[in-house]
């Protein structure tokens, strides 16, 4: 049975939204298609190399625009891009972890020039601009790992002495009981807005 590389990585995410990280493995993603696993390496070298394609794909389903639109200042552009990220690290399961560590793709590379071209044109130099993709990637990510971490163990009940410590406490009481943040984004913006506020004043 002749099987692409594409059908290899869509198996490799629905298996990943099944189980999880930890669950997958080449063998159950050749089971997934009906082959043996040693004929997935015809095509992928190892499980690190398909967790590479893997992020590849669930980033490009949520593409943010390459560039600025006309009249966009590069910050808000740059914010933009971020909270699709976040969205995309959110759409499926452990996908932060997946995209943690993972390599660039060949595919992947012109994206990083034009992000990086975007902000040198913005006055960054080149090394300013990849460590202001790098930082803002990681709190992404973090941020992403977060949530579904939290949403991950929201079955559990509370234990009941925080809860009455909790209580005594009436800031974080306050603060507990009136949040609501169901998707995680509330918190993320505010964090962005530091980061993104961090980096205007640099090229000001």
């Amino acid at each position: 049975m002749a099987i692409s590389r594409d059908a290899i990585v869509t198996a490799a995410v629905r298996l990943l939204d099944e189980g999880g990280l930890a669950a997958l493995s080449l063998r159950k993603v050749a089971a997934e298609l009906g082959v043996s696993a040693p004929t997935l390496y015809w095509h992928v070298t190892d499980k690190r190399a398909l967790l590479d394609l893997m992020a590849e794909r669930m980033v490009a389903e949520h593409a943010p625009p390459d560039a600025p639109a006309p009249g966009q200042p590069w910050w808000e552009w740059l914010a933009e891009s971020a909270r699709v990220r976040y969205r995309a690290f959110t759409a499926h399961r452990d996908a932060a972890l997946v995209v943690a560590g993972n390599r660039p793709t060949i595919a992947s590379l012109d994206q990083i020039e034009r992000t990086l071209a975007v902000l040198v044109d913005a006055g960054f130099t080149p090394s300013e601009a990849m460590d202001a993709v790098f930082g803002l990637g990681h709190y992404i990510l973090g941020a992403a790992l977060e949530y579904q971490a939290e949403a991950a163990r929201t079955a559990a009940p509370p234990d009941p002495e925080v809860l009455a410590r909790l209580a005594e406490l009436p800031h974080l009481h306050a603060a507990a009981t009136t949040r609501t943040d169901a998707t995680g984004e509330a918190t993320f913006e505010v964090g962005l807005a530091a980061m993104i506020g961090g980096l205007r004043a640099t090229r000001s």
